[in-house]
C-alpha cells in the first residue's frame, strides 16, 4: 500500500490557494484609445491581478501593436501578460518565430487559440496549423529548444473552454473532448468564453471532470453594463442572454442605472461560478476599468498581495 499523500495527511492544504484574478485587454487603435487604455491599466494594476491577457484582432491583425503593448506592460508595470496567439493563417515556422519573439520579450504565459476562419474561406490557409492542440504542441517544442534560456522553466499555456456549444461544434460533448485533447497536448488551464446563466459554467465543469479534464477551468465574465454588447456577444456565442437582464438594461434611464444593473448581474454570475468550484475569475474589461473594479468591489475576493499579506480586493467603488 502506498503511503498517504501530503494532501491526504493535511486536507486543509486544498483550501490554501486564494482566488485567482485576471483581466483581458486589447491593443489600442488610436492615440486617444491608448491614453484611455493606460488609465485603465494603472487602475487595474492597483488590484494586483495574477495576470492580464492581451488579445488582438481576427487573422492576426494588429498583432504587432499587441506585442508592443505586452512589451510596455513588462517594462513599465508590475503586471504579468498572458499573450493571445492564434494559429489559423500561420505556418508552424511563422508561429515558432512569434513564440520566440514573445519569449524574448519576457512573456511566460500564452493563451493558445485556433482563431476565427477568414470570412472568405471555409478552411484554414494551406500550411497553417488547424487546431489549438497543434499550437500547444508547437509551443512545447519551442519551449524544449529554449530550455536553457528559460532556466528549465515552463511556459504557462492556457486554452479556451466553451460553457455552451461552440458554433462550429456538433455537440457540447464534442467540445469537452476537444478540451481534453488540449489538456493532453500540454494545456495548463482554460478560460471560458462569455456565458449568461450560472448553470452553464457548473454544467461545463461537471461534464469536463467526468470526461477526465483536470486542469483549472476559469470562468470568463463580462460586466453586463452595455445592452448592445450583451446582445452582440449573445449572437456570437449563440446563446440568448437572460430576458430579465436585457429588459432591465433597456429600462434603465441613465448610465449609472445601467452600471448598477450590469454590475449586480455580473456579481451574481461570478459568485455562482465560485460556489460551483471556480478557481478564479477572468474579467473581460473591453479596456474599461470602472465596471470591472466595481464588480471586483462587490465580489470582495480573498486575495494574496505580493508582499505576502492577506487582503480583500474591496475598494469601496460602488456608490450606494
Amino acid at each position: 500500500m502506498s503511503p498517504p499523500s501530503l494532501i491526504d495527511t493535511h486536507p486543509n492544504l486544498s483550501d490554501a490557494a486564494p482566488v485567482a484574478l485576471s483581466y483581458e485587454l486589447f491593443p489600442p487603435r488610436s492615440p486617444a484609445a491608448a491614453e484611455t487604455l493606460w488609465t485603465t491599466i494603472r487602475e487595474l494594476e492597483t488590484t494586483e491581478p495574477d495576470y492580464v491577457s492581451v488579445t488582438y484582432g481576427a487573422s492576426g491583425s494588429n498583432r504587432d501593436t499587441a506585442i508592443e503593448l505586452i512589451d510596455r506592460l513588462l517594462l513599465e508595470t508590475t503586471l504579468r501578460p498572458l499573450a493571445h496567439l492564434t494559429c489559423v493563417g500561420n505556418t508552424p515556422e511563422q508561429l515558432a518565430s512569434i513564440i520566440g519573439q514573445l519569449l524574448d520579450t519576457g512573456v511566460r504565459g500564452i493563451l493558445a487559440l485556433r482563431g476565427d476562419l477568414p470570412n472568405d474561406a471555409s478552411q484554414p490557409v494551406n500550411g497553417s496549423l488547424r487546431y489549438a492542440q497543434d499550437l500547444i504542441d508547437l509551443i512545447r517544442r519551442v519551449e524544449q529548444r529554449r530550455s536553457a534560456l528559460l532556466c528549465a522553466g515552463k511556459i504557462a499555456v492556457g486554452v479556451a473552454a466553451y460553457p455552451t456549444r461552440h458554433p462550429e461544434s456538433p455537440s457540447e460533448e464534442h467540445d469537452v473532448e476537444v478540451l481534453l485533447a488540449k489538456q493532453r497536448s500540454g494545456a495548463d488551464f482554460a478560460i471560458t468564453q462569455v456565458f449568461f446563466h450560472s448553470s452553464q459554467y457548473s454544467d461545463l465543469l461537471t461534464r469536463a471532470r467526468r470526461a477526465g479534464v483536470t486542469i483549472p477551468i476559469i470562468p470568463g465574465v463580462m460586466p453586463f453594463t452595455s445592452l448592445r454588447r450583451v446582445k452582440r456577444l449573445g449572437e456570437l456565442a449563440g446563446v440568448e442572454p437572460s430576458a430579465e437582464l436585457t429588459e432591465r438594461l433597456a429600462a434603465a434611464d441613465t448610465d449609472i442605472e445601467r452600471l448598477h444593473v450590469g454590475v449586480d448581474a455580473t456579481v451574481d454570475l461570478a459568485n455562482a461560478a465560485l460556489d460551483a468550484g471556480a478557481p478564479g475569475i477572468h474579467l473581460y474589461t473591453f479596456n474599461e476599468h470602472q465596471s470591472a473594479l466595481e464588480v471586483l468591489d462587490k465580489l470582495a475576493l480573498p486575495r494574496q498581495t505580493r508582499s505576502g499579506s492577506r487582503s480583500i480586493a474591496n475598494r469601496g467603488q460602488l456608490a450606494s
